[in-house]
């Protein structure tokens, strides 16, 4: 159990899925529609993940005393538009405000952050060939490219992003299904590093990636953690990422340039049982190659740490009970850090378990989280510790 919770923690988790259950359905987004002959389409979407956090340590001046808070995850308002078959567009905001408690440490949480989390336009020749152009997704992990309101757990991994980027970067990707949606490619030219005063050179990061699905197709740009029993999945997937010159092994001298390159290979298993329930297997390894900047006299920041020079991998698995709306699931992580909070070669394990209850499948779902990171080197900063989350995410 997690250690010294605030005594009222569980009381407010048990009060929030007293609420759910009186909750009405959420509703689908409205949907707008204009010019000749109704060619065009605008739909509004609203995505909230409302959540308790606890955490066994981080909080007091000496960082040793439990912290709780209530914060969103995630607060979005999304705009879906198309014109004819063709021509589409993806508008989506985030609001976040004053998060205490963050992956790996908790912080003042003083912050507010507004932004364009995606903004991307769609140009489609047909199932075969399409263009996007904007801000979006790359196309890395399947991780990363699994939407964020249809996990398995209930996040994607803390420590699967790449270097220098969100989640989401600046450019332009062709992408298409071929072979009736068995085989799908993809490429891209991304910004990666958008930080040309303190970079070496200034280059593109380009991303290639490939799968294929030997059951039910995954055509679409984005994945699913899971598809809720309503499809038979096996899909393996690999990418490549490489940026040139994109670090300093030693930031004062501004010498010892650095080139990027990741590669990834993931697994993607579900399959119903009519009577028995559904069972999902998702698992990757990721390695993130910064050609051992971290050994420089002052290696940069982005070179090192929880984004930096690291591999590893994840499995994850779920089971979806057949006559109830309630699955659960588990997960575990093992990854090699060149570098974290001053510590070389350090190895992290994070493992975690719980529920997810769909009131009405992703629209209307609680998830409950209980996870641990277990560290191979300890220090005065870095320390074990668990976490306990319920979430409640609502799509209207």
């Amino acid at each position: 159990m997690i250690r010294r919770l605030k005594s009222g923690l569980f009381c407010a988790s048990l009060a929030l899925m007293g609420c759910l259950a009186g909750a009405s359905a959420a509703l689908a987004g409205p949907v707008m529609t204009f010019g000749p002959e109704d060619q065009g389409m605008l739909k509004l979407e609203y995505k909230g993940q409302f959540q308790l956090l606890a955490r066994d340590d981080g909080a007091s001046p000496d960082g040793d005393d439990s912290a709780a808070e209530f914060n969103f995850r995630r607060n979005r308002i999304a705009l879906m538009g198309a014109w004819g078959k063709n021509f589409g567009l993806y508008v989506q905001t985030e609001f976040l405000e004053d998060n205490n408690i963050g992956p790996f440490a908790v912080s003042d949480g003083d912050n507010s952050d507004f932004q364009i989390l995606d903004a991307v336009a769609r140009f489609r020749v047909d199932e075969r060939f399409n263009v996007w152009v904007g801000k979006f997704k790359y196309n890395f992990t399947r991780e990363n490219l699994e939407a964020c309101e249809a996990p398995l757990t209930l996040d994607r991994s803390l420590l699967i992003r790449a270097p220098f980027v969100s989640t989401r970067d600046k450019g332009v990707a062709v992408w298409g299904d071929l072979l009736d949606g068995k085989f799908q490619y993809r490429a891209d030219v991304m910004n990666g590093r958008n930080d040309s005063a303190s970079s070496p050179d200034s280059n593109f990061r380009y991303t290639a990636r490939a799968h294929v699905s030997l059951l039910d197709p995954e055509t679409g740009y984005g994945y699913k953690g899971t598809y809720l029993g309503k499809k038979k999945v096996l899909t393996l997937g690999a990418a490549y990422q490489i940026e040139q010159d994109i670090a300093f092994a030693n930031v004062a001298a501004q010498t010892g340039a650095v080139d990027y390159s990741a590669w990834t290979a993931d697994l993607f298993f579900e399959y119903p049982v009519e009577g028995v329930g559904t069972f999902t297997v998702s698992s990757a390894y990721t390695d993130y190659d910064l050609d051992d900047a971290y050994k420089g006299a002052d290696p940069d920041s982005g070179t090192i740490g929880l984004t930096g020079e690291k591999n590893g991998s994840y499995v994850k698995a779920g089971y979806l009970l057949p006559n109830l709306p309630l699955q659960i699931f588990g997960r575990y992580e093992d990854w090699s850090f060149a570098e974290f909070d001053g510590i070389v070669d350090q190895e992290v394990d994070w493992i975690g378990g719980g529920i997810n209850y769909y009131f009405r499948d992703q629209d209307l779902k609680l998830t409950l989280e209980y996870s641990a990171a277990d560290f191979d080197k300890e220090s005065a900063s870095v320390e074990d510790f668990n976490t306990f989350i319920a979430q409640l995410q609502v799509i209207f």
